[in-house]
C-alpha cells in the first residue's frame, strides 16, 4: 500500500456515475449560481447569503431533495443549507425549488466533512439533520458510516448552545449504533431520556427511503439530542 492509499480519508459515499436527465442538468445550469455555494469560497456569511437572518437549519445528504424543499416551504422564515455529494440530486433539488417557489435553500455540491470543516463557522446553526444516511449494512463496510464519533464532534462545534441534531434511520443495527455515539457526547442530552428514540415528527416529511423501509418490513428510529454545553 501507498503512502497516499495510507492517508487517504474514509468516505461514507461512493460517487456514482449516472447521467444527469435533461430537466436536472438545465436546472443545475440555470439555477447553481442564483442557489449554489462554492466549497472554495471558504466560510459562510449566513446572513449575506441569504439576505435576511433566520434560524439556520443545515441538511447533510438530501438525495433527490424533496423533503428538504417540503420542510423549506412550510419554513419560511428559516434558512436553510444542503449538503449532497451527486449532481443529480442537486440538479433534481433546484428543479424542484425553482418549480414550488421555494427561494430559503442553497447548497453545496461537496464532500460535508469538508463543507463543515472549512465553509460553516463555529456555533452558527440551530438545527443539524442527517436523514437515512447509507447505512453501509455489511459489517465489513460499517467503518464507511457517516455517523462516527470524530464527525459527530465536529457536528457539535457548529451548533449553538440549545440547537439540535436530528437523525434518522430505517436500520435498526445503524440506529443503535447513532444512539450510542450521540449518547458519548458530553455536549449532547437527548430530548426524550437517556437511550430513548424519538417519536416521529410531523415537520420531517415522509421520504422515499422510509417508504421503502416500510415496505421491507424496517422500522424506523429518530434521535432528537440537543447541544447543552461547549
Amino acid at each position: 500500500m501507498t503512502e497516499t492509499q495510507k492517508r487517504r480519508p474514509i468516505r461514507s459515499y461512493v460517487l456514482r456515475t449516472g447521467r444527469m436527465t435533461p430537466g436536472q442538468q438545465r436546472a443545475f445550469d440555470r439555477d447553481w449560481e442564483r442557489w449554489g455555494l462554492e466549497y472554495a469560497d471558504g466560510p459562510m456569511d449566513f446572513d449575506s447569503v441569504f439576505g435576511r437572518p433566520g434560524p439556520r437549519v443545515l441538511e447533510i445528504g438530501f438525495g433527490m431533495g424533496q423533503s428538504l424543499v417540503e420542510m423549506a416551504a412550510a419554513a419560511p422564515q428559516s434558512n436553510f443549507v444542503g449538503i449532497e455529494v451527486h449532481r443529480p440530486g442537486v440538479g433534481k433539488l433546484l428543479h424542484t425549488m425553482a418549480g414550488r417557489g421555494v427561494d430559503n435553500i442553497r447548497v453545496y455540491c461537496h464532500d460535508a466533512v469538508e463543507v463543515l470543516r472549512d465553509c460553516i463557522p463555529p456555533a452558527t446553526l440551530d438545527t443539524i439533520q442527517v436523514f437515512f444516511p447509507d447505512p453501509w449494512h455489511k459489517k465489513k463496510h460499517n467503518k464507511r458510516r457517516l455517523i462516527q464519533p470524530a464527525l459527530v464532534t465536529q457536528l457539535v462545534t457548529r451548533l449553538k448552545i440549545g440547537a439540535t441534531l436530528h437523525l434518522a434511520t430505517d436500520w435498526e443495527d445503524y440506529a443503535q449504533q447513532m444512539m450510542a455515539v450521540l449518547s458519548a457526547q458530553e455536549s449532547l442530552v437527548n430530548d426524550y431520556g437517556e437511550g430513548q428514540f424519538a417519536p416521529r415528527p410531523g415537520h420531517r416529511p415522509l421520504t422515499k427511503f422510509e417508504l421503502r423501509g416500510e415496505r421491507l418490513g424496517h422500522g424506523v428510529w429518530d434521535l432528537v439530542f440537543r447541544k447543552n454545553r461547549d
